[in-house]
């Protein structure tokens, strides 16, 4: 998936941020806007979760949305 694809799961994506995490501001998710690395380092920051499990819990979202998640995404890149 690329950076417009992602965004463009953004607002469905927030709704389900806001749930899962209730301690996210509105200013939060503006902040983050469609930026994985932004939305992981902020679930990190302000739970203390590990990277691991923000991007499982990312990663079993976009399965359930039938798109690859942006774990897989990483996996697929050329090193």
């Amino acid at each position: 998936m690329n950076t417009d694809q992602f965004k463009g799961k953004w607002v469905q994506f927030k709704g389900e941020v806001k749930k899962q995490w209730g301690k996210f501001t509105d200013d939060d998710l503006m902040q983050i806007e469609g930026d994985y690395d932004k939305f992981v380092g902020r679930v990190q920051e302000r739970y203390g979760e590990k990277k691991e499990e923000v991007v499982r819990w990312a990663d079993d979202w976009y399965r359930q949305q039938g798109q690859p998640s942006p774990g897989q995404r990483e996996a697929q890149r050329p090193r």
